[in-house]
């Protein structure tokens, strides 16, 4: 294996592996949560909207995501798909 593959396999393994939309930081939401928590375990979200203190963040891809509902700035309920 040339040295380029050996490297590009190693940081498509490192990306993989610091990917924080998963389901072991799944199971760590709670009902309650506040936002800034769930940034820490999550990252900054991809996409935000909402209005009149209920607001609704997603943060992944079409295919693999994981979206929070907030009332003020607390988890009110979440889901998610395609985590692994």
């Amino acid at each position: 294996m040339s040295l380029r593959s050996l490297a590009l396999l190693s940081l498509c393994v490192f990306l993989t592996a610091c990917n924080k939309i998963n389901q072991e930081n799944y199971s760590h939401l709670k009902a309650g949560m506040a936002k800034v928590d769930v940034e820490k375990l999550l990252g900054k979200p991809t996409d935000c909207s909402g209005a009149l203190g209920i607001s609704s963040c997603t943060w992944g891809d079409k295919d693999t995501f994981i979206s929070i509902q907030f009332a003020g700035d607390n988890v009110l309920m979440y889901s998610g798909q395609g985590l692994k």
